[in-house]
């Protein structure tokens, strides 16, 4: 197996990025066996941000690929656990020491 592509995402997962990440994310997924993205300096995530993630996790599993999200912001893990879907996506989520304080 190929080592897996590490996609890092800077900006908002918000409806005013979605095409653009939409297609960064599709197009990360067709180079590579697997993918992670790294959501760490997510600061924002709406419903379109959380759709497109569900987007990208469905596709990769159609397509026989790994979807990893190997590092949560707290907004994405807050997004995760009110949604419930954290368990969906099956990713380990770290909380920081700073962020326990």
């Amino acid at each position: 197996m190929n080592t897996p592509r590490r996609l890092t995402i800077s900006q908002e997962l918000t409806i005013y990025h979605a095409m653009d990440l939409k297609e960064q994310f599709i197009e990360a997924l067709a180079d590579a066996d697997a993918l992670e993205l790294d959501l760490s300096r997510v600061a924002e995530i709406d419903t379109s941000g959380l759709q497109l993630l569900l987007l990208t996790k469905r596709e990769a599993g159609r397509q026989g690929k790994q979807l990893t999200i190997v590092a949560h912001s707290p907004a994405v893990r807050q997004t995760l656990d009110f949604c419930n879907l954290a368990s969906f996506f099956g990713d380990p989520v770290i909380i920081t020491a700073h962020e326990q304080a």
